[in-house]
């Protein structure tokens, strides 16, 4: 059978190759064809087609599948002990407009639609700070985001809403600007410390710095009530969701929702890959932190300054002498230094996640919280692009294994990045192993008894970034994963030779990772294709049909 459905509407206009910017309208037509046709219905609304999407466009090979129903029921997608690996899907950075609307809705239900078609468990969406406290503290606009969980429901999809405490914009892959709320930003024009800084003075406006954590600079308010206040009120607006169609909450602990300092900031061309970054700690509630721990230890001297010897955004840690092969890291000093530095770094996550955990707790909706996937110079003693970031990752020293932990004991899922990518596609000079860096991760996370998801660091299409994705999903060496989320749904997933990719990762995902080859033909008759056929008619169309 052919799923047809005519719309005015896009789905997402592609801004470069790497993201997108906006969902842009057109005329067009969707097509997901099938071999063997079986039924013919009409719809005459999306309203009617969402009745029979879901069940109908599901192919005849999975409903013969003896597992069918318990790959598609609404469950817990987590912690499960058959090797299943769902799904999901992220959406467009600015899914939720700057007015607080549904950006572009039929073009979004035809998109939810489609990746319901494809086997996908679910969608992730971020929630951004910036857009829903923005009108000022404790004042939150939650109605963009309901229209999408009903329209998931409705789909029967599944969704993973990020607690985005971050700015958008400046990093890989921003492909809009969402700042932090107007409110939060006035403070930080009266207060630039409330913001990571580094040893030239820069200040960077992504996020708070953890400094200054549990003190009351946010108009009488921690940055960690701040947040858990912001939790608290998800949590009441959705409470009829969570565990449901909100099966997961991943909390946002820094930069790019990610549990790391800000070290390699790509506005204004600050960094390039694959310079080392620079430490974040010369705000003056870090450096006052960094002075009391030297103290306490009887090494002053040790807490006026971060390493003087570190190097800038760009250089490799040869070019210095605190990374180098035998440099400073590995001495006295800077062993001090850089368990203070990650000691921090947990704390911080510790608190927001044990806010996080006080909130959800019993709603039924798991909570994960995401890693860096910093692969660069990982083949180096000093780790130096990790150490930067705030993990404490050396030749001699496990540095994921603190952070496995600590989301262990509140239950959290360890979210991880790079997944996709092979040693043999890094640049020869950055010394990258993203396959070691994995291995490790996965190896610490199996130790401390957390579960492991993951998603790709870059926006990929190809066979091969699939391939190694199912490859990593295994529990061959360490933890298997327990869920994979796809960055991003943008116009170019749905053309044809990307859709059929996609379409055929999610099946070998579903049934395990046991084939981890993509097939080159559709020989076995369970590819769904979509095509755009460009209308000449500039009438709207708002007909769905099944023939």
């Amino acid at each position: 059978m052919a799923l047809t459905l005519r719309s005015s509407t896009s789905f997402i206009k592609l801004k470069d190759s790497r993201c997108f910017k906006t969902l842009d309208a057109f005329s067009g037509m969707v097509c997901f064809a099938q071999i063997r046709p079986s039924c013919r219905l009409r719809a005459k609304s999306l309203t009617q087609e969402a009745q029979f999407s879901c069940e109908r466009t599901l192919n005849l090979e999975d409903r013969r599948n003896k597992n069918w129903e318990k790959l598609h029921k609404l469950s817990d997608t987590h912690g499960e002990n058959d090797s299943r690996v769902p799904v999901f899907v992220m959406l467009p950075l600015d899914t939720i407009s700057y007015g607080g609307n549904l950006n572009k809705p039929r073009a979004m239900n035809a998109s939810l639609m489609a990746l319901k078609s494809a086997g996908v468990e679910g969608v992730m969406v971020d929630a951004w700070w910036g857009l829903v406290e923005k009108e000022g503290p404790m004042k939150y606009n939650w109605e963009g985001y309901a229209e999408l969980v009903k329209m998931a429901q409705k789909h029967g999809l599944k969704l993973q809403v990020v607690m985005s405490f971050h700015q958008c914009g400046g990093n890989v892959g921003d492909s809009c600007s969402i700042p932090l709320p107007p409110w939060v930003l006035e403070e930080i024009s009266k207060n630039p410390d409330l913001v990571y800084t580094d040893r030239s003075g820069r200040r960077n406006p992504e996020y708070i710095s953890l400094g200054c954590d549990s003190l009351p600079v946010l108009r009488g308010r921690t940055p960690i009530q701040v947040y858990a206040d912001y939790m608290r009120s998800f949590r009441d607006r959705f409470k009829d969701y969570l565990g449901e169609v909100i099966a997961e909450i991943q909390v946002g602990m820094g930069p790019c929702g990610e549990l790391r300092y800000p070290s390699y900031p790509e506005s204004n061309g600050t960094w390039r890959f694959p310079g080392i970054g620079e430490f974040q700690c010369y705000d003056k509630y870090m450096r006052a932190s960094l002075q009391a721990s030297a103290e306490a230890i009887g090494k002053e001297d040790w807490g006026r300054s971060g390493p003087h010897d570190s190097g800038q955004y760009n250089q490799f840690p040869e070019d210095t002498r605190f990374f180098r092969r035998d440099g400073t890291w590995n001495n006295e000093y800077g062993q001090f230094f850089l368990d203070w530095y990650s000691g921090m770094l947990l704390e911080h996550g510790d608190r927001i996640l044990a806010a996080a955990n006080g909130i959800f707790q019993g709603t039924g909706a798991k909570l994960s919280g995401k890693v860096a996937g910093i692969h660069w110079h990982y083949r180096t003693r000093s780790h130096a692009a990790e150490l930067t970031a705030g993990y404490y990752n050396t030749r001699h020293q496990d540095g994921y294994l603190p952070i496995a932990r600590m989301m262990g004991k509140y239950g959290v899922i360890m979210n991880f990045t790079c997944m996709e990518m092979r040693d043999g596609e890094q640049p020869g000079n950055a010394n990258c192993s993203p396959e070691g860096l994995v291995r490790q991760v996965k190896m610490a996370t199996k130790t401390a008894g957390t579960e492991l998801a993951g998603e790709n660091a870059l926006e990929r299409y190809d066979a091969g970034a699939y391939s190694q994705v199912l490859t990593t999903s295994r529990s061959d060496s360490g933890n298997g994963l327990s869920a994979f989320t796809y960055l991003r749904m943008n116009k170019r997933l749905f053309e044809g030779e990307n859709w059929r990719h996609l379409v055929e990762f999610v099946r070998n995902m579903s049934e395990g990772g046991r084939s981890t080859r993509l097939s080159e033909s559709d020989s076995s008759r369970t590819d769904l294709y979509i095509g755009f056929i460009k209308e000449k008619s500039e009438r709207k169309m708002k007909k769905a049909a099944l023939v």
